[in-house]
């Protein structure tokens, strides 16, 4: 060819290329073997197994079959950006037609082990391909056909984002009904979407984005229901999902248990400082200055949200002898029966409670509902925990109440800016986010990552839950129609 430019232009004319970065093509093009055919010459034979495929250059190739009368016809014309041989990229393929060359050709050819090649020197090669496979699979192409000639697995498909092993094992338990389950420890994103091309569903997490774009991804893919494996749904664009025919199905209650009771833990390892304690005795330091606590017994406790997850840390604060206080857009008489309750307004609990325990869902009402104002409101030396959403917290207000003794503990098991950090190990790099970093330096601040839904109990329930609405989804019930589903809700 002439020059750069007409290779870039000659390959990103290609279905299977058009996707690919300038460097990525250039990487490809590398590997690529640029040859010539006469007229007359054959580039390939029906029924013979091929590992390559070919882009034209320039001239004209025709696509000769066999009829039923075993005359040699041509059924297709192929010329400069056509692609053939293109399953050969994915596997060994026995080719179905002759490709004869009608008048000089110029073709670029590429062999499954000089694609591997270059996907081993330039791995971003490979967001490429899938999200160009992905987007040809969907629009129902030959190539799609072939495909699906090929897949004998025709169970439900599933694409498990966000993977992990204490995750899987329970999915696998409870996979009552052999589903197909794709992990992949990548999170859901705009870039990784198209990891589940071929599947009818998407499991998600806490931290996978189901925003508009990758819910229209998942729309073109075919995936038609988005599992969440957590109660909380605010990553998920649930209008993107009602336009594009998208179910959504959550855990609304996996373990209630699960959560209040870290939430809890974390306030006993707060005021007993059992976290500072262990440190000092793996040093030989028995010293108790520095370690005094108070009786949880009779304190007020706050709580915000008298949900699911609520009530079980009421029943549990109950049970230390607190009085206790909550807020709920639906007080509940029942709670102040049994357990005492007092369901109050927001600024009454922020000033008169000792321990404030957050429980309320992340909405756009919510956010930052623990404020600089809010915290103005609260007693000195307040325990603050937060088990549920990081964005109904402003960290850097914060930050500044711990630095000035407004706020005397912190217990955080989610953070706003979590999605960056939790779940993963950064034990050998450095935490780029300033607020995170600073939180953990504060000896009367416990950061959990996000870890209270971690039970057998919990995981357990999560899965059996997370299969038994995919059940439903296949057979028949969609939207507001599924017992979980967060559509019509």
């Amino acid at each position: 060819m002439n020059g750069q430019d007409e290779f870039r232009q000659l390959l990103q004319s290609t279905k299977c290329f058009a996707d690919l970065c300038d460097q990525g093509i250039w990487v490809l093009g590398s590997r690529m073997d640029r040859i010539s055919f006469c007229p007359g010459e054959n580039l390939c034979a029906e029924g013979d197994v091929g590992d390559w495929m070919l882009v034209i250059e320039e001239g004209e190739v025709a696509v000769m079959k066999h009829d039923d009368a075993g005359e040699h016809i041509e059924v297709a014309l192929l010329s400069q950006g056509d692609v053939a041989g293109e399953m050969s990229l994915f596997s060994q393929s026995v080719r179905t037609a002759d490709l004869i060359a009608k008048t000089p050709v110029v073709v670029w050819t590429l062999t499954y082990d000089n694609l591997c090649a270059a996907l081993d020197q330039y791995p971003s090669i490979t967001r490429g391909l899938l999200a160009t496979l992905s987007g040809h699979l969907s629009r129902g192409t030959s190539l799609l056909a072939k495909l699906m000639a090929r897949d004998v697995d025709r169970r439900f498909k599933v694409a498990v984002f966000d993977s992990k092993s204490y995750m899987e094992a329970p999915l696998r338990e409870a996979n009552v009904h052999d589903y197909s389950l794709r992990f992949f420890a990548d999170r859901l994103t705009s870039e990784t979407v198209a990891l589940a091309a071929g599947c009818q569903a998407v499991c998600v997490f806490v931290n996978d984005v189901v925003d508009e774009s990758v819910v229209e991804e998942l729309a073109a893919l075919d995936v038609q229901l988005v599992a969440l494996r957590c109660a909380g749904f605010n990553n998920v664009n649930l209008e993107a999902c009602e336009r594009l025919g998208v179910s959504v199905v959550r855990v609304p209650a996996y373990s209630p248990y699960a959560v209040a009771e870290h939430a809890v833990a974390l306030m006993l390892t707060l005021n007993r400082k059992t976290h500072r304690a262990n440190n000092r005795i793996r040093e030989g330091d028995f010293s108790l200055s520095g370690l005094v606590g108070f009786d949880m017994h009779g304190r007020t406790a706050g709580v915000v949200g008298a949900g699911k997850i609520g009530v079980c840390a009421l029943e549990i604060l109950r049970g230390f002898g607190c009085r206790l206080l909550a807020v709920d857009c639906m007080p509940n008489p029942d709670l102040t029966e049994r357990l005492g309750v007092e369901f109050v307004e927001l600024d009454q609990l922020l000033a008169e409670s000792d321990i404030i325990s957050l429980h309320a869902p992340m909405t756009p009402d919510t956010h930052h509902m623990i404020d600089a104002k809010a915290i103005a409101r609260m007693k000195d030396g307040v325990m603050l925990i937060n088990t549920s959403r990081g964005g109904l917290i402003d960290t850097a207000a914060l930050l500044n109440a711990l630095k000035s003794g407004k706020i005397g503990y912190a217990g955080l098991d989610v953070y706003e800016e979590e999605s960056g950090y939790f779940f993963e190990d950064y034990s050998d790099r450095v935490l780029a986010d300033d607020m995170l970093a600073r939180l953990t330096t504060f000896n009367n601040v416990v950061v959990t990552s996000h870890q209270g839904f971690l039970t057998e109990d919990a995981l357990s329930n999560i899965a059996a839950t997370t299969i038994a609405s995919m059940r439903e989804f296949e057979e028949g019930r969609t939207g507001a129609e599924l017992t979980h589903g967060v559509l019509g809700d």
